[in-house]
């Protein structure tokens, strides 16, 4: 899996999203419950969530880890390619000790962070709720949601978009400021470079349906797991719970650059994994471990991302891609967060 190509060089991909700051705990039920939150379920913070930070610290033993899902897929990317900065992140972080601690964990693993920073706003958080083989996340934006325009437009990051190939933005980000989004798209589109969303969570397409859909003709590549893929098809009205139907339909809605097919890939835990293009559907069996190596599944879905997107810029095929996603999710589940 791990290798290193003469070919690679640096800035190939960039990754736009929300810096976090992962507080990890293992809690009980009953917490989960008192913030109204679901298993395997990830949601933005609201008022009623202000004290669930302070308390997973002081009552729970907490961990804290570099988070935010494309940064966590670069960072794995990066362990797959083995040579520093082939990826290149922008978000919006505080000027405070979390930023230091963020930048020092993804630069040691080899991504060049440019991140924006804010000046009244800390470094966002997430709250990771561990039940069992379960997590719940509860993302605080806070700065990371302060990320503006004017980043990109600034030469020395104008650059990083000029020399990228890939693109890799979440659908997290598009709650922060989707008229970015709108200007890479373009700028893929334009230059003929291959533009991927991950669908990142149920509230995405429930809440932010319409910068979505415009963002929806740029994509090449759309991730998604189960949950995020039938929420998205009954908000499109799909009429359907069938996911290879699902995926199928995704190919299928309008898209801008003809030269290349919509590809559509649902991940399912345990379940094989859906590929969708042209028409067709495969299927790829999950790595199944024994249950008791299964420490924590926070991270899978990011470091599947991370692994596909890792041989996608090695020139892989999608088979190779997928499988090469597989295989990274399947070791970051048998280790606590995103690590490796």
């Amino acid at each position: 899996m791990k290798m290193v190509e003469k070919d690679l060089r640096e800035g190939l991909l960039l990754g736009i999203g929300n810096p976090l700051l992962d507080i990890s705990a293992v809690v009980d039920m009953a917490f989960v419950e008192k913030y109204g939150m679901k298993p395997n379920d990830a949601i933005l913070a609201t008022d009623k969530h202000q004290t669930l930070y302070k308390e997973l610290i002081n009552n729970y033993k907490a961990e804290y880890t570099a988070g935010g899902s494309v940064q966590n897929a670069l960072r794995v990317a990066q362990w797959v390619l083995e040579k520093p900065e082939i990826t290149t992140f922008f978000g919006c972080v505080g000027k405070d000790d979390y930023s230091k601690i963020l930048e020092r964990k993804a630069r040691e693993c080899g991504v060049n962070v440019q991140y924006q920073y804010c000046d009244n706003e800390p470094t966002g958080t997430c709250a990771v709720l561990i039940t069992g083989k379960e997590r719940s996340l509860c993302a605080n934006l806070a700065a990371a949601n302060h990320f503006t325009s004017e980043h990109v437009h600034k030469p020395e990051n104008k650059k990083y978009i000029e020399i990228a190939k890939f693109y890799y933005i979440s659908g997290f980000f598009l709650t922060v400021n989707p008229a970015t989004v709108q200007e890479v798209a373009n700028h893929a589109l334009a230059n003929d470079r291959m533009f991927v969303m991950n669908l990142s969570a149920p509230f995405v397409p429930q809440f932010y349906m319409k910068p979505l859909m415009d963002a929806m003709p740029y994509v090449d590549i759309l991730f998604g797991n189960e949950t995020e893929a039938a929420t998205f098809a009954k908000e499109q009205n799909f009429g359907t719970d069938d996911l290879k139907k699902i995926a199928l339909m995704i190919c299928d809605l309008p898209k801008h650059n003809k030269n290349r097919l919509r590809v559509c890939i649902i991940t399912q835990g345990e379940n094989p994994v859906i590929m969708a293009s042209n028409g067709a559907v495969k299927e790829f069996p999950a790595i199944q471990l024994p249950p008791e190596k299964v420490v924590d599944t926070n991270g899978a879905g990011d470091a599947f991302a991370g692994g596909f997107l890792a041989q996608l810029v090695l020139g892989r095929n999608y088979d190779d891609c997928v499988k090469c996603g597989i295989r990274t999710a399947t070791e970051i589940i048998q280790r606590s967060g995103c690590t490796y």
